[in-house]
């Protein structure tokens, strides 16, 4: 085993990435589901989870056992039993395809004699394969209302294909602004792209291409069916629409590929409009002490954690929330090492990018209601994509005239 390992190093890092970057989506997955409901439920003045463990923090896990042993009621009259079944792992599957080309941060790391960066794969046409793969998402959903052989789902899979081949073309049409300031698919030479600083401030392409991030934005709400675009599975309307007739954990996968789903635009704003990896501060000595931002962080949440500590009324919860605290203490002490620092900057800035997309997204759906379906075409197709094509436009005849100019 060793020596095919020595042999094979290239498919080894490669497999130890995928293992990696899939236990750690799935995770994501479930803690955002917890923190959804926790921020909603502060929105709207509620507690929200808060029984199972401290704060809730044990709630995704029993979600997680309750849908993987709930008894499966398949309905007998389907359509096709395997497009039945198919449906919700392709789902899933096409919402974790995309993660693959998201590259995480600059630094490479050594494993096994050979130098790695923090993706899995840097593909030349990352954002062609993240525009393709996830547009494969609308027939999964069009799969399970078809397949269902009920009227709802099917009138729930209809509407996320007219909903999706609309805000689609938006979507595409917002990224080639940034695509001609770049001058590559590369999402990895994206962000090197955004590196230079005009007067100490970040050279990020949602600057000049603020139109474009905001199309792209509302764009990415759509693609992903949430509010206040949630159409496909107006609960009002259509029941619980594509969905309604699945249980058990067939109907959790199509959650967590919505919830995957909206990671991956998360990372995808993040590299093409916010500079990706980078830090938002210039690299000057006047602001170097932002660098122990990383370590300033799980430190303050330590903290928190030893205050619920003193304060909550459950021994096992004090217990619980003296073990994560001094966890965090560990997890600051070990990045404030100086190799170890240098590495997580990247990591810690692009995580703290993703996580305020995801709050603005949580944000969203416990403030807006939701559209008529007349008013969400007519705002994608009379409103959004001329905006859309408007912008790649203006911004080609201004690239032009600045490359005429030099």
């Amino acid at each position: 085993m060793t020596e095919w390992v020595r042999l094979h190093p290239d498919l080894v890092i490669t497999l130890v990435k995928v293992v990696a970057v899939v236990l750690l989506l799935l995770t994501g997955v479930a803690y955002l589901s917890w923190f959804e409901r926790k921020l909603v439920a502060h929105i709207q003045t509620r507690w929200g989870p808060y029984r199972v463990g401290p704060h809730g923090l044990f709630q995704p896990l029993a979600d997680g056992l309750k849908f993987l042993f709930k008894e499966d009621v398949s309905q007998p009259n389907v359509t096709s039993r395997f497009i039945y079944w198919l449906a919700p792992f392709l789902a899933l599957t096409i919402a974790m395809l995309s993660i693959a080309v998201i590259p995480f941060g600059p630094a490479t790391v050594e494993i096994l004699g050979r130098r790695s960066g923090f993706y899995i794969a840097d593909v030349n046409l990352g954002v062609l394969f993240i525009l393709a793969v996830t547009s494969l998402s609308v027939y999964a959903i069009v799969l399970a209302g078809w397949s269902s052989n009920s009227k709802y789902p099917l009138l729930g899979g209809l509407r996320s294909a007219a909903q999706m081949v609309s805000y689609e073309l938006a979507l595409v049409f917002s990224v080639i602004g940034v695509l001609i300031h770049a001058g590559t698919l590369s999402l990895r030479k994206i962000v090197e792209a955004q590196a230079a600083s005009a007067w100490s401030l970040p050279h990020w392409y949602v600057f000049p291409q603020i139109v474009g991030f905001l199309c792209f934005f509302i764009s990415a709400v759509a693609e992903t069916n949430r509010l206040p675009f949630d159409l496909p599975e107006a609960e009002s309307e259509l029941v619980a629409g594509f969905h309604t007739e699945y249980s058990s954990f067939k109907f959790a996968m199509f959650f967590m590929a919505e919830y995957a789903n909206m990671i991956t635009a998360s990372c995808l704003a993040t590299i093409l409009f916010f500079g990706g990896w980078l830090s938002p501060f210039p690299e000057t000595r006047t602001f170097a002490w932002t660098r122990y931002l990383s370590v300033v962080a799980p430190t303050a949440l330590a903290i928190v954690c030893f205050w619920d500590a003193l304060r909550l009324p459950r021994p096992l919860h004090r217990v619980l929330m003296l073990a994560l605290g001094l966890g965090l203490v560990g997890l600051a002490g070990l990045v404030a090492q100086p190799a170890i620092l240098a590495a997580v900057q990247g990591i810690f800035w692009f995580l703290a990018k993703v996580g305020i997309f995801l709050s603005v997204y949580v944000w969203i759906r416990g403030t807006l209601p939701r559209f008529r379906y007349d008013q969400l075409m007519a705002f994608s197709w009379k409103f959004l994509f001329p905006v859309a094509v408007a912008n790649v436009i203006v911004t080609s005849f201004v690239v032009a005239l600045r490359v005429s100019g030099q």
